[in-house]
């Protein structure tokens, strides 16, 4: 799966699920003031990051990421280390 991929996954959860306008979806975008996702919203990216994946991103490892740019490039390195 490319970080393209990854991306398209993530900006479509946050579209689908939080109503996010799509213009306000970009890598550099700040998950936290950007775009106001707060703990239990990002239980759901969790979720739904492993539902099209594969890949349960641990609740730790997420408080880590900033952007959304970060969680691609998480999700990117397990998924390459799996394959």
């Amino acid at each position: 799966m490319t970080k393209e991929e990854i991306f398209n996954i993530l900006k479509n959860a946050l579209v689908e699920l939080f109503e996010i306008p799509e213009s306000k979806i970009q890598l550099n975008a700040n998950l936290y003031e950007d775009l106001e996702i707060d703990s239990i919203d990002a239980i759901d990216m969790i979720d739904y990051i492993k539902k099209k994946t594969g890949y349960k991103m641990e609740a730790a490892a997420f408080k880590e990421v900033r952007t959304l740019g970060d969680i691609v490039d998480v999700v990117f390195e397990k998924l390459s280390q799996i394959s």
